[in-house]
C-alpha cells in the first residue's frame, strides 16, 4: 500500500513542504511508494511556495484509513491529527515539538524528534548522502520550510544547522536569502481574503494549563495592523471558535516579523491574568506587546501559566 505522509491540522510551510520532501524521499530513494497528504488548506506562505517551485499542492484529507500506513511529521499531537490516527499503522514519526502523547501504534516504530527550528532540517540529516539527489524543487521546498520556521533566522529556535543547511540550499539554488525571505512573508502577511475564524485557526495549537484548554494562535506577518484593524470582530469570533473547538479560551498572537514582538489580543480577565502571569507583562487595555516574543514552541507554550 501507498505511504500517506503528512502533517498537522492547519498546515503552514513546514507542514506543506516536509510531507513533500519526505514522500519524494521513501519513493524515490527507498524504493517505498509514497504519497504527501495536507489536513486542510495550506496558509497563504505555502501556497505561494508550491507556486513558486511549480509542486503539486497535495490532497486533503480528514481520515487516514485504518490500517493504512502513515509517517507523521511535524507534529506528534493527537489532536492535531485525523481522528483515526491510532487505528493506522503508523510507521514514523519526524518532529521537532515537544513530546505530547496519546499516540497509539501497532507496533514500535521509527521516532526522530530533534532539538532544531524545523523538521525539514531533520529530514536533511536523515537522508545522509542521499540528499544530494533532491531535485531543485525539493531543496526549494526545503529552504522555505527553514526559512519561514526560522523567520529568516530571527526565531529563537533557528540553531546554527537550521541556518548553515539553508544557506547551502540557497547557493545550490541560486536563491537570494532576505530577497525569497520577504517575498515568503509578504505572501503569509497577505490575510485579508480569510474570515476571523479561520485566522483564529489558521496556525493554532491546543494547550492545557491547569485544567484549562486553549487554543493558541499565531500569525506572524509583516503588516501586523491589517489584522490588529479587525481586534473587535476577531475578539468576538473567540466565542464561536471555543464554543466549536471545545476550548475554554482563545490566545491570539500578531507576530510582528520585522519588529521582533509580539501583540496579544485581551478578550477577558483570564486571559488578562495569563498575560500578566507568563509574560511579566502590565495589560491595561484589549491588547498588549510582547517585545521579542516570536516563537509559540519556544516562549510562548512553555510560558504560560494561570
Amino acid at each position: 500500500m501507498t505511504i500517506q505522509v503528512f502533517g498537522h491540522k492547519a498546515p503552514d510551510t513546514d507542514s506543506t513542504g516536509s510531507p513533500i520532501i519526505w514522500a519524494w524521499y521513501l519513493s524515490e530513494i527507498q524504493g517505498r511508494p509514497a504519497e504527501a497528504k495536507l489536513l486542510g488548506e495550506p496558509n497563504t506562505e505555502a501556497a505561494f511556495v508550491l507556486e513558486r517551485w511549480s509542486l503539486a499542492k497535495p490532497e486533503i484529507i480528514e481520515t487516514v484509513g485504518e490500517a493504512a500506513p502513515c509517517v507523521v511529521v511535524d507534529t506528534n499531537n493527537p489532536d492535531e491529527l485525523p481522528a483515526d490516527i491510532n487505528a493506522a499503522d503508523l510507521l514514523q514519526i519526524i518532529d521537532h515539538h515537544k513530546l505530547t502523547g496519546g499516540i497509539k501504534t501497532k507496533s514500535p516504530i521509527d521516532i526522530t524528534m530533534r532539538p532544531l527550528a524545523c523538521t525539514a532540517t531533520i529530514m536533511h540529516d536523515l537522508m545522509g548522502a542521499d540528499a544530494a539527489k533532491m531535485p531543485e524543487a525539493i531543496k526549494g521546498a526545503m529552504l522555505s520550510c527553514i526559512l519561514s520556521d526560522t523567520m529568516e533566522f530571527r526565531s529563537p529556535t533557528t540553531t546554527e544547522h537550521d541556518k548553515a543547511l539553508a544557506e547551502s540550499l540557497a547557493a545550490d539554488l541560486g536563491i537570494d536569502i532576505a530577497g525569497y525571505a520577504a517575498e515568503m512573508f509578504a505572501a503569509k502577511s497577505d490575510v485579508s481574503a480569510f474570515s476571523d475564524a479561520e485566522l483564529i485557526r489558521m496556525d493554532s495549537k491546543i494547550n492545557e494549563i491547569d485544567g484549562v484548554k486553549f487554543r493558541v494562535s499565531v500569525l506572524e506577518t509583516t503588516a501586523p495592523q491589517i489584522p490588529l484593524d479587525r481586534k473587535a470582530s476577531i475578539v468576538e469570533t473567540m466565542k464561536t471558535v471555543c464554543a466549536e473547538d471545545g476550548v475554554d479560551h482563545v490566545l491570539f498572537f500578531v507576530i510582528d516579523i520585522l519588529k521582533e514582538e509580539a501583540t496579544l489580543l485581551i478578550p477577558n480577565d483570564t486571559v488578562k491574568t495569563v498575560a500578566e502571569k507568563s509574560f511579566g507583562a502590565t495589560v491595561s487595555g484589549d491588547s498588549v506587546v510582547l517585545p521579542g516574543i516570536l516563537s509559540r514552541k519556544k516562549q510562548i507554550i512553555p510560558n504560560l501559566k494561570m
